[in-house]
């Protein structure tokens, strides 16, 4: 597993590097000057100079690109224009807000999505599949700004069982933290659960008509051990695969239900940084989100050796 997990690791680095350009390359492109931002309104032409030489935005754009990727492989991923704090410290304060309601919002999707997807692809054509199917559309359809603003009328004003919004830290008070994080988990996690059902059913159909379920039947196992040691254990590789881009996903931000909940995680951060032209911070997340996605990739890899051994050699 270790031999396995080096080389995708090998092969990940020429990734991580394309990323990067791409990140830098992308950021010269956009429109504006954040000197013009930071130098106020006066505008003061040596003020301005200055800033240029500070950033050292007057070298050749190869020059700062690898000036740029070399303090990140340091952990320097610069300092936002607005805020004059270092990028990493504006991620490390963000990026746990948002893991926390990743997961949880992942438990939900994972408890709804799959068992909805084993049990409409068992009761396949029934009335159970029909309602099944209809839920999994209408959590697909229903937007999730529209579905939080209800739940804060009804949970939140109506009957008063959680809070509206705002975030507590974990560190802080753990069971006020997750009541506060509840209802925006239970938001994102409808969605995802829909999107999982719809997976977890057509990869359970092909498997139910395989052979190696048949002769699992013949020899007289029940029908629980048959779905879940042999149909869904064998289902659950495409699963996984988009579990994992799922909460890669959610790492990146779940912007409007941030905004909606008022929670100080990572896709208010972008969304801020983008609007105030900070370029430095658009860079670092982009950078860490696209790091993400592959590590989470690494890691259904390894999953997927885990759960089929068919593929171990692979």
């Amino acid at each position: 597993m270790l031999a396995f997990l080096g080389r995708r690791i090998l092969i990940a680095i020429p990734t991580i590097i394309l990323i990067s350009i791409f990140v830098f390359g992308m950021q010269k492109l956009l429109p504006g000057d954040p000197v013009l931002v930071m130098a106020g309104e006066d505008r003061n032409p040596e003020v301005m100079e200055f800033l240029r030489e500070k950033y050292r935005l007057n070298d050749p754009i190869p020059v700062q690109y690898f000036t740029w990727i070399g303090n990140a492989l340091q952990g320097d991923l610069g300092i936002s224009l607005r805020t004059q704090q270092p990028v990493t410290e504006l991620i490390g304060e963000k990026l746990p807000v948002t893991i926390q309601l990743a997961i949880m919002a992942l438990i939900i999707a994972l408890s709804i999505g799959i068992p909805a997807g084993v049990l409409s692809a068992y009761k396949k054509g029934t009335w159970v599949d029909w309602i099944a199917n209809l839920v999994a559309l209408s959590g697909l359809s229903i937007p999730n700004f529209w579905l939080g603003i209800m739940l804060i009328l009804l949970v939140s004003v109506n009957l008063g069982w959680l809070p509206a919004s705002g975030y507590r830290p974990l560190t802080d008070d753990p069971l006020q933290s997750i009541l506060t994080m509840l209802m925006p988990a239970f938001v994102l996690g409808t969605g995802l659960a829909a999107t999982l059902m719809r997976h977890t059913r057509s990869a359970m159909l092909g498997v139910l008509r395989s052979d190696y379920v048949r002769t699992a039947r013949a020899k007289g196992l029940s029908e629980q051990v048959v779905l879940i040691k042999h149909a869904l254990r064998n289902a659950l590789v495409p699963i996984v695969t988009v579990t994992t881009l799922l909460f890669g996903e959610l790492l990146a931000g779940a912007v409007l239900t941030e905004q909606i909940f008022t929670i100080p995680g990572f896709g208010k951060l972008i969304v801020d940084a983008v609007f105030n032209r900070d370029y430095a911070v658009v860079q670092g997340i982009v950078l860490c989100t696209g790091i993400a996605f592959i590590a989470m990739n690494i890691l259904a890899d390894a999953a997927y050796r885990v759960l089929s051994p068919r593929m171990k050699d692979a």
